[in-house]
């Protein structure tokens, strides 16, 4: 009997035993998709009311499934105006800010130069101000110089505040990229006879264009869908499609700007996950490499 009793009450056998070992092997699990719902929950909703039809000007409660939205994307006024301006700004930043962004990151991982600390102070010091301070201060400063073609604001000042925050990200971006860069391959090419601007183009951007690419996608995503500095620096004759979103939002937001942030949504995953499986292969190809060179460097032995 005390046999008995004793396996019964024992805690790998009991109820809360079996809980502890299912929360022990599972939590992590569990936490982690009801992290990835609770972030997606947002794009869900927004993507099956781009499929409303909306009684009235208000996009807010389920009328009924329609693709009117889908089939006529940019029939509220302006809507196609404001994609493109955003779509336009997105790549200039993102083109300059990407180019700027890897020369700055290459001087500051490969060269050691009077101000590098003071750089990187810089570097950083957008990303840890506030969207909202960079905005008045660029506003402030286009009024300061109050001629063209920085004031009246325009589309040209609204690239610069993009290029500005956009550099600091493509620098941290590219810089992680040149962290583990292996310079051996580098000497390599200098000791076959290759000058520094083909061992450059043949041998060190391959190798930091996937951490190029993540940051160009990067710059690109912040750029389109910036609206606090954007909102400070465009003035009223610039509209982007964040800007084009808040003023919706005091009459009711259309079912079309569902369907563009869907599209955008789908784009921005879409460019991700091709740039992961680019920075796997070249993962792979770089390790595949490695042991060629130790094989060749053991039969040369």
């Amino acid at each position: 009997m005390s046999a008995a009793t004793t396996s019964l009450t024992r805690p790998g056998r009991s109820f809360g035993g079996r809980a502890f070992r299912f929360l022990d092997r599972y939590l992590l699990v569990i936490y982690t998709l009801a992290a990835v719902l609770y972030l997606m929950l947002p794009v869900v909703v927004m993507t099956m009311f781009s499929f409303n039809h909306p009684t009235g000007k208000s996009n807010v409660v389920w009328q009924g499934f329609s693709l009117n939205a889908w089939l006529h994307p940019f029939e509220v006024s302006g809507l196609q105006k404001a994609v493109a301006t955003s779509l336009g700004i997105a790549v200039l930043s993102t083109t300059i800010a990407t180019s700027l962004g890897t020369l700055i990151a290459l001087a500051l991982a490969r060269h050691g130069f009077r101000g590098r600390a003071v750089t990187n102070l810089f570097i950083f010091l957008p990303m840890a101000t506030p969207e909202i301070v960079l905005g008045a201060s660029l506003l402030t400063l286009y009024v300061a110089i109050g001629v063209p073609p920085f004031f009246p604001l325009n589309f040209l000042t609204i690239l610069i505040a993009h290029i500005m925050f956009n550099i600091s990200y493509v620098v941290v971006t590219v810089r992680a990229r040149l962290a583990g860069f292996p310079t051996h391959l580098e000497e390599a090419a200098a000791d076959l006879g290759a000058n520094e601007w083909v061992t450059f183009w043949k041998v060190t951007f391959p190798l930091i264009l996937p951490g190029i690419m993540a940051a160009a996608l990067l710059a690109f995503s912040l750029s389109i869908d910036d609206f606090v500095i954007t909102n400070f620096t465009g003035g009223t004759i610039t509209q982007t499609f964040p800007m084009l979103i808040y003023a919706k939002t005091r009459i009711g937001v259309p079912p079309q700007v569902n369907v563009i942030g869907t599209i955008i949504f789908v784009t921005a995953v879409g460019l991700v996950a091709l740039s992961t499986l680019v920075s796997r292969a070249q993962a792979r190809r770089d390790q595949r490499l490695a042991r060629r060179m130790v094989a060749d460097e053991a039969s040369g032995e």
